[in-house]
């Protein structure tokens, strides 16, 4: 026991060491945890014998559960809800397009038979949430037209359609039987569906409604959520990675307490799930069984990254008029990574006496996809002219907090105002903020005490920055050059009684809107309801 548990920290600490240094070592991180599991494999240095598939898909299904169900926690809908049309396109036909296209490749040029080949496309048709997500983040990735925010949703909604046909493929291998799969899919689908939204509505209605939940314990909470929804989910033949995806989404974008502690606890775990998974996967693997599988796994890489993805994306979102350097690096950056070798091993768990030796196969197209795609995201983005500096790639996220914890806020004085021939030390200004300037008359006064203010002034103040509590209903809203509220007056608008415009974001300046405030291209509104 104590050498276990010695072992274990041992790993961790390595897979922490590895995700600091990955940036000098010029790859994605996911690979080094993969690496590391390796040098304690079967062909390691450590020698540890692990052959164990059964176990090895309870404890990977179980971390996906959670990566899941943070990829839709974590994704700000405000945000991606521009692009959910395209992206959900690509992670519902895009992944059967890329799946048909792989599959038939394996079947005609490789000479797999028909359910190996339909087996391989399946496990291998969806992209790596995991690897996307840490690539755009740790590089800062800032992508133009809301490729961003396309590729986050696309990953993280893509393996439950992806794992409703690897269910598929095991059913056809073990009954090669047709009969059964329409009534499959219905129940994938629609179960799937169920169970997510209804988890979700019973977990805010518990949230908001009840007092059942003690202070504390809404970590505790979550998690019981969480499996409770995928495991009845498992247990009627509903679609269990859907079922805590769309969990994720609801909760994480609804006003709920403590979600800022929500969050970077399920950060935290999700980490823990991609650590633990990745080293599996490179501790079930065998590196002395590479050579013999390198051809067909470097033909099907060459299929899929240059033929079948491409082929998917351009169909799907040329016609939305996306412009064909989208189109490319949308294409480029489907990675294949954790959910692709974890379904791999679903099926040798499910058919131990498989000829074809998928795991190994979808192991090293993983290997070269995350390693090779993921190295160069970034360089291809550059050289596409895809990058944009004026966004934050972080913004695309629900855990995204502005940098500083303060903010300026410009404050004109008509005549009249009750600050008007007071001096600063008289006038009773927010809690913890400081008049930083006045502009008066074309100059700029540095304001002490017993600087006087006068009629026409516009003081700069510096003011703590707001931190929502999550019980107010606060919304954010970029202006467009197509949104109707552009090039318009407040008053202009006709808002609901309901509804105030409380603040616009414009560059650095923060105004605090009347009705003859004109709303510009960029601003971002800050809604009230």
């Amino acid at each position: 026991m104590a050498i276990t548990l010695t072992c274990v920290s041992l790993i961790l600490f390595l897979c922490i060491i590895a995700d600091k240094f990955s940036g000098k070592f010029g790859m994605p991180t996911l690979i080094l945890f993969m690496g590391i599991g390796m040098i304690f494999g079967s062909d390691g240095i450590f020698k540890i014998a692990f052959s164990n598939y059964e176990f090895a898909e309870k404890i990977c299904m179980l971390a996906l559960c959670f990566i899941m169900f943070y990829g839709g926690f974590n994704t700000k809908w405000a945000t991606a809800k521009t692009v959910a049309l395209k992206a959900i396109l690509l992670s519902t036909i895009g992944v059967i397009i890329t799946a048909t296209i792989t599959g038939l490749f394996c079947y005609i040029i490789l000479k797999f038979s028909f359910v190996e080949s339909f087996l391989i496309g399946s496990v291998l048709s969806s992209t790596d949430a995991a690897s996307v997500f840490s690539i755009l983040r740790k590089k800062k990735l800032n992508l133009k037209n809301g490729t961003a925010s396309l590729l986050e949703i696309e990953s993280g909604s893509n393996d439950p359609v992806s794992y409703m046909l690897t269910i598929i493929g095991i059913s056809l291998f073990n009954s090669k039987s047709l009969s059964t799969i329409p009534l499959m899919i219905f129940s994938q689908i629609f179960f799937g569906l169920l169970i997510g939204v209804s988890f979700a509505f019973i977990g805010l209605f518990i949230i908001k409604k009840t007092t059942i939940i003690s202070n504390g314990l809404d970590t505790i909470f979550m998690i019981a959520l969480i499996l409770a929804s995928f495991g009845i989910s498992l247990y009627i033949n509903g679609n269990a990675l859907l079922s805590v995806y769309l969990l994720g989404i609801i909760l994480g974008n609804t006003k709920i307490k403590n979600k800022d502690i929500l969050i970077p606890f399920f950060d935290g775990i999700t980490g823990l799930a991609q650590i633990l998974i990745f080293f599996l996967l490179g501790l079930l693997a065998f590196p002395h069984k590479f050579p013999d599988i390198a051809m067909p796994s470097l033909c099907i890489v060459a299929i899929l990254t240059l033929i079948a993805r491409p082929i998917a994306v351009f169909a799907l979102l040329i016609p939305f008029k996306c412009s064909i350097k989208q189109c490319l690096l949308t294409s480029w950056s489907g990675l294949r990574g954790a959910a692709s070798i974890v379904f791999s091993i679903m099926v040798v768990a499910g058919n131990p006496d498989i000829s074809l030796d998928i795991f190994h196969i979808v192991f090293m197209v993983a290997l070269f996809s995350v390693s090779i795609q993921g190295t160069l995201i970034p360089k291809i983005a550059n050289k596409l002219k895809m990058i944009d500096n004026n966004e934050d790639v972080r913004k695309t996220f629900n855990d995204y907090k502005e940098d500083s914890s303060i903010t300026l806020m410009r404050m004109y004085i008509p005549k009249g105002h009750n600050w008007e021939n007071k001096l600063i030390s008289d006038v009773s200004m927010p809690t913890n903020s400081l008049a930083l300037m006045i502009k008066r008359n074309g100059t700029t006064i540095i304001p002490k005490g017993d600087t006087m203010i006068l009629a026409k002034d516009t003081l700069i103040l510096s003011v703590p920055s707001y931190e929502p509590s999550g019980q107010e209903n606060l919304k954010e809203i970029k202006i467009q050059s197509t949104d109707k509220w552009c090039n318009k007056t407040i008053q202009e608008l006709n808002l609901p009684e309901n509804v105030l415009i409380a603040l616009i974001k414009r560059g650095e300046d923060n105004l605090i809107p009347d009705g003859n405030t004109l709303i510009k291209e960029n601003d971002f509104v800050v809604l009230y309801k």
